[in-house]
């Protein structure tokens, strides 16, 4: 450990945190029950500190700097541990009872949740997870769940967003039926596949016909509102579908149609209620999928 190296205060830290994740020196103030020039001086003391800008104060508002940003993941990281040091000293994490539902896609609930949450059997037992899988945000604001994981950002208030990364989508199809149907020479060929498509597989083809790959509506043979009937379709052999490549390239037997594809990203944003600053329960989950989310797109979480 380099002693020497940790030259700044807590209290100035958890004054940048709390001004990264509600945007302004008085939504920090606020929740840290505080008030705005302390807040910005604890800010500059710790710029002074680290001998570097962390945010830029404009008439639009409040921005973080590049150092800033490059700083954030590392403090969320503090914020987490010392919200654990918390509980650990206040009652262990392992007293937090009660029950907090997670909604995300039915394809996200299957194939992501359930290895992202196995910790929170250890760390705190007495947490009972409900899922429901479901892509209405509206299960969030009508508070009939906890924690949404979704791809758009939320434009409610009273809601807390974080934006955890991106995760890259591409074309993958079985190797079966690629055997079958032949491997593509050029992404126009895509075009004369067999594809599986979501609940409307049209919205899919103005994305494609930009990239080059000119599908037709009879080209989708099958589909399914359904994300994890979707993936058992290609995963069977029915055709083409694009899909995260954090699950495409891990299952045996599937693999990306085109090397050369060039692949969109969709953003990965946990939501929650403002709650979050009381609710222990929440927090932890809240915590929890945050560091395994980000760690399942491939980098770290950021601010919105």
């Amino acid at each position: 450990m380099n002693w020497q190296a940790i030259s700044f205060d807590w209290n100035q830290v958890r004054a940048f945190l709390a001004t990264a994740e509600e945007g302004s020196f008085s939504g920090a103030a606020r929740v840290l029950k505080t008030t705005q020039p302390t807040i910005g001086r604890q800010i500059g003391a710790l710029e002074e500190a680290l001998g570097v800008t962390l945010v830029e104060r404009s008439v639009r508002g409040l921005t973080l700097t590049e150092a800033g940003r490059d700083l954030l993941d590392h403090v969320r990281a503090m914020g987490e541990a010392a919200t654990l040091i918390s509980m650990v000293a206040d009652g262990k994490s392992q007293d937090v009872t009660g029950e907090v539902t997670i909604t995300g896609t039915d394809l996200l609930s299957a194939a992501v949740l359930p290895r992202v949450l196995k910790p929170l059997r250890e760390t705190a037992p007495g947490i009972r997870i409900r899922i429901l899988a479901s892509s209405e945000l509206e299960n969030l604001t009508e508070r009939d769940a906890d924690i949404a994981v979704r791809h758009v950002r939320p434009e409610r208030p009273d809601l807390i967003a974080r934006h955890l990364g991106d995760f890259r989508a591409n074309l993958f199809a079985a190797s079966e039926y690629l055997d079958r149907a032949g491997r593509p020479r050029a992404l126009r060929d895509i075009a004369d596949y067999d594809f599986v498509g979501n609940a409307d597989p049209e919205r899919l083809m103005a994305p494609l016909h930009n990239m080059g790959i000119p599908v037709r509506p009879e080209s989708f043979v099958m589909s399914s509102a359904s994300g994890v009937v979707a993936w058992e379709l290609v995963k069977a052999g029915y055709g083409v579908s694009m899909q995260p490549e954090a699950l495409g390239d891990a299952e045996p037997g599937l693999e990306r149609v085109f090397s050369d594809f060039p692949s969109p990203e969709f953003p990965i944003w946990l939501v929650t209620h403002r709650e979050l600053q009381t609710s222990r329960r929440i927090r932890v989950v809240f915590d929890l999928l945050a560091r395994g989310l980000a760690e399942r797109v491939g980098r770290k979480s950021r601010s919105a």
